[in-house]
């Protein structure tokens, strides 16, 4: 088989580093709730609440990524998810309030809700069909 070009390459591994983000985002959390919770001065039995905007987000916005990749386009929809993902990060980061962390789970959750299912089309537009299907076998 013949080698990518470059600037594919990179494509390709922006799209697995948002893979590798939105994954390792929705299951790392269980594991720094109570010290969110500490930090927030909330009872570690209030968070889950933290989890669950985050993943009901999700779950809401899931379908309407395709439809939005299609209207707008794919790679200004993975740019958008990317950006909203990120900001979502920081604002989790600059929360004082459970309330606040939970807007900002919420705003990841739009980010990668399109970030997913975005970043395969992604990799079927920029990739020969033949390579496409190899390279989308390896699970997320």
């Amino acid at each position: 088989m013949t080698e990518l070009p470059d600037n594919t390459r990179w494509q390709l591994w922006i799209v697995a580093f948002g893979f590798f983000m939105q994954s390792l985002d929705t299951t790392i959390v269980n594991t720094a709730l109570p010290s969110m919770a500490k930090s927030l001065g909330e009872s570690p039995l209030h968070m889950h609440m933290v989890v669950v905007s985050y993943v009901l987000t999700v779950a809401v916005m899931l379908p309407a990524s395709g439809w939005l990749a299609d209207k707008i386009g794919v790679r200004n929809i993975f740019f958008a998810a990317i950006v909203l993902f990120t900001l979502g990060s920081l604002f989790c980061a600059l929360s004082g309030t459970l309330n606040q962390l939970v807007l900002a789970r919420v705003l990841q959750g739009v980010g990668g809700a399109m970030m997913v299912p975005v970043g395969r089309l992604t990799v079927m537009k920029i990739v020969p069909r033949a390579r496409a299907r190899a390279i989308m076998a390896v699970p997320t």
